[in-house]
């Protein structure tokens, strides 16, 4: 039986938290086509071990963009394996150059959509972490079902999650963090930390937007309270 059929908490279909539109150039054509292969895990069930060469704390983040805070992990945490889910074709190219010119090792690439990865591939309690910074506001209310942040991701989240293991939301809109909050409230069971900025984290990409434009960032560490 596969995993998605032991969870009662399925994504919704039809329903997407992104927005696949994109133009691939020649430079992120050739990127791909030559660094993609070795970074790329493969379809099926993850087996760490197998696809990683080791046993090791494996941590997902989900929408990595251009993929600086996804290479600051990495780096700062060589004794782990990142998981980067991305779906966006430029971004992953730009990653995996960046991640290549610096001699980044540890980190993988899942290019799709998270929710069919957590689903059908990830193992329960098997995650160190898993990072969600800058996604997608969605900001108009009539949009709110869009934002990944909701009650079946949640939940996905928390079982895929290994006992204490964190889950680090960023956001630069205050109307996602009153989301966050919302949903998170209404989920229960989580214990919540607002202010902690990861040290490792660089000021890059949307963050840096965030900041330019006036806006001040909001960092939550999400655990699930002992059962």
């Amino acid at each position: 039986m596969s995993i998605r059929k032991q969870l009662d908490h399925a994504p919704r279909p039809g329903v997407r938290t992104f927005t696949p539109r994109w133009r691939t150039s020649p430079l992120t054509a050739e990127r791909m086509e030559r660094l993609l292969p070795a970074a790329q895990v493969p379809d099926g069930p993850l087996d760490p071990v197998a696809t990683f060469g080791r046993r090791s704390p494996v941590v997902l983040e989900i929408g990595s963009g251009h993929g600086a805070a996804a290479i600051a992990y990495a780096a700062a945490h060589p004794d782990h394996d990142l998981l980067a889910v991305e779906v966006h074709v430029p971004g992953v190219a730009r990653m995996l150059a960046a991640a290549d010119d610096l001699g980044v090792r540890n980190l993988w690439v899942h290019r799709g959509d998270a929710l069919p990865l957590l689903t059908e591939a990830i193992a329960p309690a098997s995650l160190a972490a898993v990072h969600l910074f800058f996604p997608d506001p969605w900001p108009k209310k009539k949009h709110a079902k869009r934002r990944f942040v909701q009650q079946h991701t949640l939940a996905l989240i928390a079982d895929r999650l290994a006992p204490g293991a964190p889950l680090r939301i960023a956001t630069d809109h205050a109307v996602y963090a009153d989301h966050v909050r919302e949903q998170v409230a209404a989920h229960g069971g989580w214990e919540v930390v607002e202010g902690e900025r990861p040290s490792w984290r660089p000021t890059d990409g949307f963050e840096a937007k965030g900041l330019a434009a006036g806006r001040s960032i909001t960092d939550f560490r999400l655990t699930r309270q002992p059962r």
